[in-house]
């Protein structure tokens, strides 16, 4: 903190920093008359948040800046280096923006610096160099409505590039089901049609009663199939067969693969045979195997349906409709629902490994913005992975550290240069060909995870094994709990 003494100023000695040094002796002197010269001793000089009420230039010591990181003071920068400055940088811009520090600023040895008041700062840059004011404000004001810009541009395309994978995969299951639909629809006439002849055919009462017996039972069979491997399918194919064809039934090897399906097999079919009578057999048989199908068809249809239900759940979920902007969530929800929402744009090549804490308590959170954070880091692995050929692995990681939940996400990509990845969640930056980014992917994620949860989001990287970490706390802070949900 601040000594109490001010010390003279000499136009000799500022016009020596590097900032000062192109001013005339006129300007020199208006500096040093209306301004001061202050000792700093080992300490705090301002803090970030506070109203900007300074400009600091040093001219000697050592300066360390902070940012405001979750619960915690990170550093950003020390340096010894004369006529660095710092403080209200922005007085120029006035009330178009808020004035308060943007970072904390200590010393770590007693430091002297040439102070300005935030007003007379910006007076002197309004009459002095107007025309570099007026620069400054529309590139303040042009940066920032180009990042907005190109933020919501962000959001869009990954909005599309979503619905397009989102319509691939509800695709798929609907044309199964219609597909299934259809084909039942012919099993089933092909039923009746084969119920017509039986019921006119030379069948006692108690054959037909045997024969309606044994459809139910077989019908329950099929509920019940294991899972077979493709091996154990083919020799069961290959027993049926040869079990079919023995007993006279035509076509064996085109009914065999569905009985294999419905999990059926030689000793099922000697039961069938044991039941009703030999001249009945091969009738039956054509009976159980429509069942079997209608049966199938019908699974496939109730599976694909299912599929869709999940599909439409999932969109919910990642899109957080009818939800609270704010509330306390289960991140493994967001997480597979992100997930699903991007598998079509993973593919097949990406190997996606669920390694979750499922002790780990619910967060409060914003949760479609986190969903948005999980969309940017999950396609920058995948588009890592795919830079190396389109084949690796992509880990999805909760634990708890201390007081706070962690969310990692690790790819088997080339991993980024040491020389890049200070800037990687910098505005604009982005190292992937004109046209497939914008360079805002990170930098919005490191604000939603940052400002928005007052968390932090770190990445470590070597070939092979790059990490993008994600720490949430695990309680609201103040000024969220007495924020009512939306």
């Amino acid at each position: 903190m601040s000594d109490g003494r001010f010390i003279p100023c000499s136009p000799q000695e500022i016009s020596s920093l590097f900032l000062f040094e192109k001013l005339s002796p006129e300007q020199l002197g208006r500096l040093c008359a209306e301004e001061r010269v202050e000792r700093f001793d080992v300490g705090p000089v301002y803090t970030e948040g506070d109203p900007a009420t300074c400009f600091y230039v040093m001219i000697e010591g050592t300066v360390v800046l902070f940012r405001r990181v979750g619960g915690d003071d990170v550093e950003v920068s020390r340096t010894s280096q004369r006529g660095v400055y710092a403080g209200a940088m922005q007085a120029y811009l006035g009330d178009q923006v808020p004035q308060t520090y943007t970072n904390s600023m200590r010393v770590t040895e007693p430091t002297r610096f040439f102070v300005l008041p935030a007003e007379s700062f910006a007076d002197i840059m309004r009459d002095w160099f107007p025309m570099a004011a007026h620069l400054l404000e529309g590139l303040f004001f042009g940066t920032r409505n180009t990042q907005r810009a190109i933020g919501q541009r962000e959001r869009l395309l990954a909005l599309g590039s979503l619905s397009a994978g989102l319509t691939h995969e509800l695709n798929n299951p609907a044309a199964a089901a219609v597909r299934a639909t259809a084909t039942l629809r012919e099993r089933v006439g092909k039923m009746r049609h084969k119920l017509a002849v039986i019921a006119q055919g030379p069948y006692s009462r108690e054959a037909l009663a045997e024969l309606i017996e044994i459809q139910e039972r077989t019908a329950e069979r099929v509920a019940k199939a294991p899972v077979l491997s493709p091996l154990e399918a083919s020799d069961r194919e290959d027993e049926l067969t040869d079990w079919l064809d023995d007993h006279g039934i035509q076509e064996g090897w085109r009914i065999a693969p569905t009985f294999v399906q419905a999990g059926l097999d030689t000793d099922w079919l000697e039961q069938v045979a044991a039941t009703v009578a030999e001249d009945i057999l091969p009738g039956a048989i054509g009976w159980l195997n429509y069942t079997v199908e209608t049966e199938l068809l019908m699974d496939e249809i109730n599976d694909s349906t299912t599929r869709i239900s999940h599909l439409v759940d999932a969109a919910k979920q990642y899109s957080q409709l009818d939800r609270a902007p704010y509330r306390v969530v289960d991140v493994h929800e967001l997480l597979d629902s992100t997930l699903l929402m991007l598998s079509g744009k993973i593919g097949r090549g990406v190997r996606v490994v669920k390694d979750y804490d499922r002790s780990l308590p619910e967060v409060p959170a914003y949760p479609a913005e986190l969903n948005q954070v999980w969309t940017n880091i999950i396609d920058n692995a995948v588009f890592a992975i795919g830079s190396t050929g389109g084949e690796g692995t992509l880990t999805v990681r909760t634990a708890r550290e201390g007081d706070r939940l962690l969310v990692e996400f690790r790819d088997t990509g080339p991993g980024i240069p040491a020389d890049i990845r200070s800037r990687i969640f910098d505005p604009f930056f982005t190292t992937k060909p004109v046209g497939e980014g914008t360079g805002l992917g990170l930098d919005i994620s490191w604000r939603i995870v940052v400002n928005k949860h007052h968390g932090s989001l770190q990445v470590e990287s070597a070939p092979g094994d790059t990490r993008f970490q994600v720490l949430l706390p695990l309680t609201a802070t103040e000024s969220e709990t007495a924020q009512e949900p939306a």
